[in-house]
This record gives structure tokens, C-alpha cells and sequence, in this order.
């Protein structure tokens, strides 16, 4: 099995978008610059090739912090000063 990103085991067959995606319904303001972010970042952890499992989302403290919910993965949406402890 080849590894991805330091030694991380890869996905066993190619992962999509919607493979990211949870069924959360995204909760921004309209117009807001975190749906073009989330957008973003659920375009490129594909490409990354690393398995789901092996994915983790780690927020703080404001809107944006709830990406945990919206990508089907593991992730923490923690307090203020606590996601990089």
C-alpha cells in the first residue's frame, strides 16, 4: 500500500468531493466567505488521496469553526485557544 502525506496510508480507491461532504445542513449567512472556503477545501482533500479515516477537522471559536460538521470526517469544534493545544 503506498503512503500519502508523511507516511499517512492512502485511500484504497480514488475518493470524490461528496465522498467529504457530510448531510449537515451548512448553517452561514448568505453570501458569506466561508461557503467558498468550505467549497474550497472539500475540492482539494480528494486530490490529497489520503483515506477519510485518516482525516481530521479541528475548529475554535466562530463560523467558521464549524467545519467539523460539514465534512464527513473525524473533527473537534473546541473553545477558544484550545484547537492548537
Amino acid at each position: 500500500m503506498s503512503n500519502g502525506l508523511a507516511g499517512v496510508p492512502l485511500a484504497i480507491t480514488p475518493l470524490k468531493r461528496k465522498d467529504f461532504m457530510s448531510s449537515q445542513e451548512v448553517r452561514w449567512c448568505p453570501g458569506c466567505g466561508d461557503y467558498s472556503i468550505l467549497a474550497s477545501f472539500l475540492g482539494f482533500l480528494p486530490e490529497l488521496g489520503i483515506r477519510r479515516e485518516n482525516t481530521v477537522i479541528i475548529s475554535g471559536i466562530g463560523c467558521s469553526s464549524r467545519f467539523p460538521y460539514y465534512v464527513d470526517s473525524y473533527g473537534m469544534h473546541s473553545i477558544h485557544g484550545r484547537a492548537p493545544a
